[in-house]
């Protein structure tokens, strides 16, 4: 029995973790490119109120979630030879939080995209639309640029997306990517410009989106990171599939940054730590078993950290006991929250375990959360509805993650390098 077209991709590059040596930190001979989160470029004086942003975020990740749990959830059987085949472009994932500046065409119109390692396919909205959600930046006209160029239909880009024939419109190759909170992007497929500073990347294949709704918000677009044929990374030439970014934390001036070209080896992160203490968790829970249960993916679009309950509730209840602080009710998704002015509000560090002995300790950006703004955090963690565990991005923050995807690593180096 062939194993479901939209299960292995996000598994197939994030099983393997591996602690970044310093010699592979940030190489200056590699493109480097800007992240900003998409907070600090919002127009929408609604969610200038921190408790309104932070809620906000929380109702996008349950969404994604959700989506991936489903997505990603165990079968009865598999063939191994068939792990990685029959994958359809754009899954059901939401979009990610960190954002880069692209100058589509030529002159080049400059966007904001959404880097996403949960999607394999780039897109930008179009003029002339049908229907088209606000965005702060003019939306992409290709009538005025003189590198637009359409992919038609039979052509060896339109078959990579495996799209059936009544996708096609008067020969032009057409997309659509559906998304778990009901937004959505369709259009045709085009050969473009895109300029990262001084960079220029010719004839790149995306989606021109005339027709877009959906809580984008103040993205015009979505740049695809999985290792796909039409996923940003593997179109560039000489990477390897591989590629490297740092996300700051949200309150950091500096901005983060994507690079492209590493190579690294692999372990398996095998537990968690509070303090310098070991939490007590079965290693295997972790792991992916053949029935499809478990396994740890690493996903940008996630904002919070999900684990399987039983190693949730030991690595909480291992915080719990070493914070000492006032307990505040719970917000959200979140179970355990605390005053941060309270005259005793202590707290441990949380770090990961490797196989082979190397430890990553997080930042405390890393673990807890600022509910309000001022006075309440919350331990950024929560139960996953299923044996998947997910590595969000604010444990993310402050560290250089480099992903090899030809070879399924993932690695991690500490203080983004």
């Amino acid at each position: 029995m062939a194993v479901s077209s939209k299960l292995l991709l996000l598994v197939m590059i994030t099983l393997i973790f591996v602690p970044v040596p310093s010699s592979q930190c940030q190489n200056h001979n590699h493109t480097k490119l800007e992240l900003v989160h998409r907070d600090r470029v919002s127009s929408s004086t609604k969610f200038h109120n921190h408790s309104h942003r932070f809620l906000a975020r929380m109702q996008r990740d349950i969404k994604r979630v959700a989506a991936l749990t489903h997505i990603l959830s165990p079968v009865k059987s598999y063939e191994v030879e068939n792990l990685g085949t029959y994958l359809v472009s754009g899954f059901s994932l939401g979009f990610s939080d960190y954002l880069v500046r692209v100058g589509v065409g030529s002159p080049p119109t400059y966007q904001y995209l959404a880097i996403d390692t949960g999607s394999d396919i780039i897109w930008v909205q179009c003029q002339p639309y049908n229907r088209c959600y606000k965005q702060p930046d003019p939306i992409f006209n290709p009538a005025t640029s003189t590198s637009y160029t359409v992919v038609p239909c039979g052509s060896p880009i339109c078959d990579a997306l495996l799209l059936d024939d009544h996708r096609c419109h008067a020969g032009k190759c057409g997309y659509e990517v559906n998304y778990a909170d009901g937004s959505y992007t369709k259009g045709t497929l085009m050969l473009e410009t895109l300029t990262f500073r001084q960079m220029r990347i010719l004839n790149m294949a995306m989606g021109c989106g005339h027709n877009n709704q959906g809580s984008f918000m103040v993205i015009a677009g979505l740049l695809g990171l999985v290792s796909r044929r039409m996923s940003f990374v593997n179109q560039i030439p000489k990477t390897g599939g591989a590629f490297s970014y740092y996300l700051a934390s949200y309150d950091n001036i500096s901005p983060g940054w994507l690079t492209f070209g590493h190579s690294l080896g692999g372990a398996f992160p095998v537990g968690l730590g509070v303090g310098s203490v070991r939490v007590p968790i079965y290693e295997d829970i972790f792991r992916l078993t053949g029935s499809g249960y478990g396994d740890v993916i690493i996903d940008t679009g996630s904002v919070v950290t999900r684990l399987p309950t039983v190693a949730y509730e030991a690595l909480r209840y291992a915080f719990i006991a070493k914070t000492s602080g006032v307990r505040t009710p719970s917000v959200s998704i979140f179970d355990t929250c605390y005053h941060q002015y309270s005259d005793n509000f202590q707290f441990p560090s949380i770090s990961f375990y490797f196989s082979g002995g190397p430890i990553l300790t997080l930042a405390s950006y890393g673990f807890l959360i600022p509910e309000d703004g001022v006075e309440t955090v919350c331990f950024a963690f929560a139960p996953s509805a299923s044996g998947l565990s997910i590595i969000g991005n604010i444990q993310q923050t402050g560290i250089q993650i480099s992903i090899d995807e030809a070879r399924g690593y993932i690695g991690f180096g500490p203080n983004g390098c």
